[in-house]
């Protein structure tokens, strides 16, 4: 019986040390600070920051499953974020190129791992966050709504921005309660 009770406490030791191990992947894996397309940017921006969000914007294929990033650099443009298809990636490099301004793009877009899993992860964690009636009426009805659901390898992580502190905390409650998800980690802004 002794013997089973350490084997037992080892488990979960080593459970715990891989939980925190995946967490800290996680937190590895977190994109660098980068200028998000659908954050409305400071009135003196410039015209090259505008340009290149609203060409983000407009990409059709861009939408919740998608977190998009950029930095400037003079006429540097450099991509950032996670994309669920592969096209999207090449999409957004083309859409900057155009830019008048633009001399050079430096697409570091990871493109999703393909899973079954993972999409059926997106699906239910959608559901948890825009079928809800109270967040569906104030998050749900945009050209492009403002919360990302990022999936990688059953790892869910939430990009965008909302109105209060509340809906950051019930956003993050429904998402845990995901099945099939690893972990949640919710990087959601909430707005001035």
């Amino acid at each position: 019986m002794q013997i089973s009770k350490s084997i037992l406490t080892l488990s979960g030791i080593t459970i715990m040390a891989l939980a925190f191990s995946t967490t800290s992947l996680i937190a590895a894996d977190k994109k660098s600070s980068h200028t998000d397309p659908y954050v409305a940017g400071p009135a003196d921006e410039s015209a090259i920051v505008k340009e290149v969000r609203h060409n983000l914007l407009m990409l059709p294929y861009y939408g919740v499953f998608d977190d998009l990033g950029f930095n400037v650099d003079g006429s540097t443009v450099t991509l950032t974020g996670q994309v669920n298809d592969p096209t999207l990636k090449n999409d957004a490099g083309n859409a900057v190129k155009k830019i008048k301004d633009v001399a050079s793009v430096v697409n570091n877009i990871e493109v999703l791992p393909l899973s079954p899993a993972d999409n059926a992860i997106r699906l239910a964690a959608y559901r948890a966050i825009y079928n809800d009636p109270t967040l569906s009426v104030r998050y749900a009805y945009r050209a492009t709504p403002p919360i990302h659901i990022i999936v990688k390898n059953g790892h869910i992580r939430l990009e965008g921005v909302v109105s209060s502190q509340m809906d950051k905390d019930v956003i993050g409650v429904r998402t845990n309660g995901v099945p099939g998800a690893f972990a949640v980690e919710n990087d959601l802004q909430v707005a001035k």
